[in-house]
């Protein structure tokens, strides 16, 4: 049984580290070709601004174990302002039993017009609540950019007051050729 074993444990150590390499080697195969790839132009970065509707859907019921509780949610918005445009996604979550202290991750396409400009992106959000003191971070995912949106970097600030959502997004996109 333990030859048999360290041979299991040795085949998996093999796919890992073949699993390993070939990522790398497409990670270096991009990295590649984006050398050759001519610097995109980019404009000064705009901030968009206004406002938000968001609906979060459960999706089954939270995993509850020792101190924290794991839950997954489905994301709605609409946006209006400087973006208008609709978004779906997905949210991951964590809620622990000390007051004040959770995390989530989520992922979100945003569809709509941006400047006047029609297209599509993705925002990766990433946030932490340590006892009541929060970090977010918002961004767009590297080249998620689509149509007239194609080339898009940015982050976006959300804000929450009074119960209602507002957005504060610095963003560049490369100019209409």
């Amino acid at each position: 049984m333990r030859v048999k074993n360290r041979i299991s444990l040795r085949a998996a150590a093999v796919v890992i580290a073949c699993t390993i390499l070939a990522l790398g080697a497409c990670n270096h195969a991009q990295t590649e070709s984006r050398a050759d790839e001519p610097a995109k132009e980019m404009s000064m970065t705009t901030r968009a601004t206004g406002s938000f509707e968001v609906k979060l859907q459960p999706v089954g019921a939270p995993d509850k174990g020792d101190g924290s509780a794991l839950g997954r949610m489905t994301i709605d918005k609409q946006f209006h302002g400087d973006l208008e445009a609709t978004s779906k996604g997905e949210m991951l979550s964590a809620m622990t039993d000390i007051k004040g202290s959770a995390g989530y991750v989520a992922i979100e396409r945003v569809t709509g017009t941006l400047d006047g400009r029609s297209g599509s992106f993705v925002l990766q959000h990433t946030g932490l609540m340590d006892r009541g003191k929060p970090q977010l971070s918002v961004v767009v995912v590297p080249d998620s950019g689509s149509g007239q949106l194609t080339g898009l970097t940015g982050t976006m600030k959300i804000i929450i007051e009074g119960g209602k959502h507002s957005y504060e997004f610095d963003y560049a996109l490369p100019p209409i050729k």
